[in-house]
């Protein structure tokens, strides 16, 4: 039988307050499941157990915060510019860290990672990684993928040689289907729980249910401020997201192609995606990776901040938030993707533009 460890959202005190204890086990070098990864963090597991995977989720979280948004999908269409330049600086098989929703999935299958953290201060972020973790589980391929997101029958024709655009295209024409969207809803449960042995609480279920529920309400239109009031002027629905492409106009999104989401239907198979509750500038969870790491002689290849650094700064918290960054192994092709707002510099229409930094020279620079 599989052990049972259960994610206490309160009180804080109920979270453990550090991964020493998790003996997480090695296993050797880690064999390239998906063609065309190299396996270079050798001391970095090939898979979590259930057990393990769950046990690192608690003990390396730290209580939830607060945001003023559910941050169901990202409101970002240009930051698939930088992919090019981001595949070029940083070095397949490290460690992919990250904030927020899908566009992760977008950076993780460019820089083809061995394992991934994603750390948000919002428990919501976190049931909204456990459902694409089992959808990514459960689907075979892109278009039965898109069909349980949003619960509505598969249509015909679509192929793996099928761009987004057909995926969204032909699915657009497709009515949801309110028993499709129980089934579904069950098999997420029933994977987490059953299947991976996770004692989710109430309040995580009901989490996972009111994400779900929202992607089946609003459909590939779904957009930042669906279910909320904020978002910027100008917002992408989930459509546009995945089938945007970079300045070059190569589609690099994670369902752009097969290969794209059979990366990530293997790191979740292998509970390598690593979703936390973390404040970039609280005391636990990005140091808790960085020991983990540094326990594995793993090196941190990216990290995608959003524009979290600005809420940072405007609650006193960016040094802090720097000095966490200082405890992960870091190299000089360790990179931070930031999304800042540069008046009359940004591609119009896009609102926040991406760029890229060495993560090393930040942290140098960055004294109070």
């Amino acid at each position: 039988m599989i052990s049972r460890w259960r994610l206490f959202t309160l009180p804080a005190a109920a979270l453990a307050l550090s991964v020493t204890g998790a003996a997480l086990v090695t296993s050797g070098p880690l064999a390239p499941l998906v063609p065309g990864v190299r396996a270079v963090a050798a001391s970095l597991p090939t898979r979590l157990s259930d057990q393990e995977f769950w046990q690192l989720v608690t003990e390396s979280s730290e209580p939830e915060g607060f945001f003023r948004s559910d941050n169901l999908l990202s409101n970002e269409l240009g930051f698939q510019n930088v992919v090019t330049e981001l595949v070029r600086a940083t070095r397949r098989g490290r460690v992919y860290m990250g904030v927020g929703p899908e566009q992760n999935f977008t950076y993780i299958t460019a820089t083809r990672p061995a394992m991934v953290f994603i750390v948000d201060v919002r428990r919501g972020n976190l049931e909204l990684q456990l459902m694409y973790k089992a959808l990514f589980e459960l689907s075979a391929d892109r278009a039965e993928f898109v069909s349980r997101l949003f619960s509505r029958p598969r249509p015909d024709g679509l192929t793996p040689k099928s761009t987004a655009a057909d995926i969204f295209g032909a699915f657009a024409r497709v009515p949801r289907n309110e028993a499709l969207h129980t089934q579904n809803l069950a098999a997420i449960q029933n994977r987490l729980m059953k299947t991976h042995g996770l004692d989710l609480s109430k309040d995580n279920l009901d989490g996972i249910s009111y994400v779900f529920n929202a992607f089946f309400r609003y459909g590939p239109a779904i957009r930042y401020s669906s279910t909320s009031s904020f978002g910027g002027s100008y917002q992408p629905n989930y459509a546009d997201l995945m089938t945007a492409t970079d300045q070059s106009g190569l589609a690099r999104s994670y369902l752009a192609s097969e290969d794209n989401f059979k990366f990530m239907k293997d790191l979740e198979s292998r509970n390598m995606v690593v979703p936390l509750i973390g404040n970039f500038g609280g005391p636990k969870a990005i140091r808790a990776v960085g020991k983990y790491l540094k326990d594995r002689n793993a090196t941190v290849s990216a990290f995608y901040l959003s524009n979290v650094e600005q809420y940072l700064r405007q609650d006193g918290l960016w040094y802090t938030f720097c000095a966490n960054v200082a405890t992960l192994p870091l190299d000089d092709s360790s990179t931070f993707i930031r999304s800042v707002r540069r008046p009359g510099d940004a591609t119009p229409g896009f609102g926040l533009a991406s760029e890229l930094a060495s993560m090393v020279s930040a942290v140098q620079t960055c004294r109070p």
